[in-house]
């Protein structure tokens, strides 16, 4: 029998769901036929899986990744923000379309920005904003070689008795 896990709002995740979720991440095309397939169980079994992971809020969504380059923005960054009121960077976020990514983190700067423009003026426009708020640093994005890379339950959440090797 597989091993399960308890997470928040009491979701139990086994083996299975382990399975879904990294297949999913990886592609969230797949029929639900192929899907189960995949997994080793039947499309029934798996349309019922997903459906409970999604309902519990495990599965939040569905989206499609775009190449930002393609789309014509043409330099990729992270901007540090330094402490600001929070609700005035929200709201800048809010109104700031090139704002792709915004986490507020601990530290020495309150956010963490990732950001796509056009191009350099492009660039300093965006930058320039945040400016008026608090100090920034900002760094180029030159390459990206791990991006989206899929979540399944963590290792440490595992049962007793289970193995992290099990996905």
């Amino acid at each position: 029998m597989a091993s399960s896990l308890n997470v928040e709002l009491n979701v139990e995740l086994d083996i299975f769901d382990a399975r879904i979720l990294a297949e999913l991440q990886s592609d969230a095309r797949l029929t639900m036929a192929e899907l189960g397939r995949r997994v080793h169980l039947s499309q029934p079994a798996v349309t019922e899986r997903v459906r409970k992971l999604e309902s519990a809020g495990v599965i939040r969504g569905y989206c499609a990744m775009v190449d930002p380059g393609l789309l014509g923005y043409g330099i990729r960054a992270i901007v540090r923000v330094g402490r600001a009121e929070y609700e005035r960077v929200v709201r800048l976020i809010a109104d700031t379309p090139e704002v792709i990514n915004a986490h507020n983190v601990t530290g020495e700067d309150s956010w963490m920005l990732e950001i796509a423009v056009v191009d350099v003026r492009n660039l300093d426009a965006v930058v320039s904003r945040f400016c008026e708020l608090t100090e920034t640093s900002t760094a180029i994005i030159l390459k990206s070689p791990r991006e989206q890379h899929a979540l399944v339950p963590a290792p440490s959440l595992h049962t007793p008795g289970s193995q992290s090797g099990d996905v």
